[in-house]
């Protein structure tokens, strides 16, 4: 489903990925791990078109990415990815269910036709009953629970995830990895999650290791 070949990555004099080849299946989960700096934030927000290779290619289905530009680019991003991050990125002045309609909105759909969709994914993680709180009204676990709906919103073919555990407990933590793969049993979407978290990282379907800008 997706494919990244001879993908590299300059800062400046910095050579941060050097020749990175990547391949997804649909519905499979996969991490990325390896040390701080050895280039998988870089590599995932490339393959999630938040960053552009100095060199390579990337390509979801048929759809090459790394050609795509402007209105295009943003538009397929919207429609077919999804992110989650580390520190949720919640817009503090909306609540739960008005963050997790934001890219539906983008994505032209109105709040009554978001409404349906908002339920269902707030039934399965567990936060229907927090819909109306705002962000600092919410513990860390919930906030990254509705920061993963709206990653889930538009239904995307891949979710690409950094860190996601990483500003949680143990138990958040756990509840979390778990929740992925019913996620992806419920829905069939791909997941390429970046981390730490060894035990998270074990229980992909494949584990990756990245070293000084490669796969090793």
């Amino acid at each position: 489903m997706l494919t990244a070949q001879g993908i590299h990555k300059y800062y400046g004099d910095l050579h941060v990925l050097k020749g990175v080849d990547v391949t997804i299946k649909s519905g499979e989960i996969v991490s990325i791990v390896g040390a701080s700096g050895a280039g998988k934030s870089t590599l995932l927000h490339i393959l999630g078109t938040l960053d552009q290779p100095d060199e390579g290619m990337v390509k979801v289905d048929e759809n090459e990415l790394t050609r795509m530009k402007g209105d295009r680019l943003a538009e397929f991003r919207n429609s077919k990815i999804g992110f989650i991050f580390q520190f949720h990125n919640l817009l503090p002045e909306f609540t739960a269910e008005e963050n997790i309609m934001i890219p539906g909105m983008i994505s032209g759909k109105s709040p009554e036709e978001l409404k349906p969709k908002v339920q269902k994914l707030a039934d399965l993680l567990g936060i229907s009953g927090r819909l109306d709180h705002k962000p600092a009204e919410l513990s860390g676990g919930e906030q990254q629970r509705v920061a993963v709906a709206r990653a889930l919103i538009n239904d995307p073919q891949i979710i690409f995830a950094d860190e996601p555990s990483g500003n949680l407990d143990s138990a958040s933590a756990q509840s979390l990895h778990e929740l992925f793969f019913k996620l992806r049993d419920e829905f069939g979407q791909s997941f390429v999650i970046v981390t730490h978290n060894q035990e998270l990282a074990q229980m992909a379907d494949r584990m990756l290791t990245m070293q000084d800008g490669i796969m090793v």
